[in-house]
């Protein structure tokens, strides 16, 4: 075969491999984990629950309406003396009573506890929704988290195989060099023991690589089943207000907002507690249908059918419970009392953290500008190196040190670039941002 078709086809199937390798983007990350993760689904369980709660079946608003009825057969003996004198008796005489009935039962007062449960329900509700909020956040950073770890990964691979295909280069230069006599057996020997390195370290950081893949595919909830890359690009946004944030992170913030709905229920505990003072009117009615035949010659009727409807109202009234209720009232007070000094010391911290991750994300966006100039540093100096090398100038461990403070350069660089975003993302977390912001 000739060997150009041989290169057509070895291109060929390269270049499918290539083409199945998809590029999973920012975006498509996030709409994959809210729609796989598992601690999302189960985050969206409970919302349904809470949901089902808080609805107007659950209320106690509605009254309940309840349907019996019954049948009985009964047979006995009976013997009777008639006002005459005769004595008569009858064997196995049978009765058979037949009954239904509907009845309907409705509270009219209950001292307002009603209203004050369901209003409780509604917040518990929206609590659900803010501890829903606050799982999508986490799994978001997490996701973020090991999304930019392959991407750092990516980068260091490539660093790392073009340092060897460097390492390569000189080992071939430097065996010219020594089949020529311009060089001793010692040069070639540095060259192959620094491919070995290189080639360890390439080997190492592909196989951490595949498996930082696979925890990623697990907070997608495995919704990949081929290979894949993401998007190694990176954005900053620079021009965030910090009065602006901090404001944000004193009204959004998922854990502060979940403060304030604690406290709204722990009021309506209260009132809920204090409304047993009062009595409950209830609305009670009922329609009722009854039968009962009877053969015995003894009785005085034979058949009898009653139905009719009956209605009224009762009052209940907890004169005293022992104190439970009395209880119930304080510890609630003291709940609410705890639930306004969490929120207290939440505020405190919440501004520590604030301003701790503002100063990180900018330390780490100029730490990662100064790494991106030591490229550029580093660059030059291993190309003035490589020429001096190819003129004999420079010796191999001279180059050698150049080609590792280039590698490092660009380590430092990648590890400096994906802190810095992921600097960045906790910011927006904590200022309850991070679910409206473009990925």
């Amino acid at each position: 075969m000739n060997y150009r078709v041989i290169l057509l086809i070895v291109l060929f199937v390269v270049s499918n491999a290539w083409a199945q390798q998809k590029t999973i983007t920012p975006n498509e990350a996030v709409s994959l984990a809210l729609e796989n993760n598992y601690g999302i689904k189960l985050a969206n369980n409970q919302l349904e629950v809470a949901k089902n709660n808080a609805s107007i079946f659950n209320s106690g608003y509605l009254p309940t309406l309840t349907g019996n009825a019954g049948a009985t057969i009964d047979k006995q003996n009976t013997e009777g003396l008639l006002a005459s004198g005769e004595a008569r008796i009858a064997d196995g005489v049978e009765t058979r009573r037949y009954n239904a009935s509907i009845n309907l039962n409705y509270t009219l007062f209950d001292g307002m506890g009603r209203s004050y449960d369901y209003k409780q329900l509604k917040e518990r509700y929206q609590l659900t929704e803010l501890e829903a909020r606050e799982t999508i956040e986490n799994t978001i950073f997490q996701l973020f988290t090991v999304y930019y770890n392959v991407a750092q990964l990516m980068e260091n691979t490539s660093a790392l195989k073009q340092t060897l295909e460097i390492s390569k280069e000189r080992l071939l230069r430097a065996q010219y060099q020594f089949d020529y006599g311009q060089s001793t057996k010692l040069d070639v020997l540095n060259a192959e023991v620094d491919i070995n390195n290189d080639s360890i370290s390439v080997i190492n950081t592909k196989q951490q690589l595949i498996n930082v893949k696979r925890d990623l595919n697990v907070v997608l909830g495995n919704a990949l089943t081929k290979d894949f890359n993401v998007n190694t690009q990176v954005n900053f946004d620079v021009l965030f207000d910090k009065e602006e944030l901090s404001q944000k992170a004193k009204t959004r913030n998922t854990a502060l907002l979940q403060i304030d709905r604690n406290i709204a229920i722990s009021g309506f505990d209260i009132k809920s507690g204090k409304s047993t003072y009062l009595p409950t009117i209830g609305l009670v009615g009922s329609y009722g249908w009854n039968e009962s035949t009877n053969n015995n010659p003894l009785a005085f009727t034979l058949q009898s059918t009653n139905s009719g409807v009956s209605g009224g109202l009762n009052l209940s009234w907890n004169l005293f419970d022992g104190g439970n209720t009395i209880a119930r009232v304080k510890n609630a007070k003291i709940n609410l009392e705890n639930q306004q000094l969490q929120k207290e010391q939440l505020l405190i911290s919440l501004e520590r953290d604030f301003n701790n991750a503002w100063d990180d994300y900018q330390n780490k966006l100029n730490i990662y500008k100064i790494q991106e100039t030591n490229i550029i540093t580093s660059q030059n100096n291993f190309d003035r190196t490589e020429e001096k090398l190819k003129i004999g100038q420079v010796n191999s461990i001279e180059f050698r040190q150049a080609q590792l403070n280039l590698l490092n350069a660009e380590l430092s660089r990648n590890q400096a670039k994906y802190e810095a975003k992921l600097a960045e993302l906790q910011l927006l977390q904590l200022s309850g941002e991070l679910l409206n912001v473009a990925f």
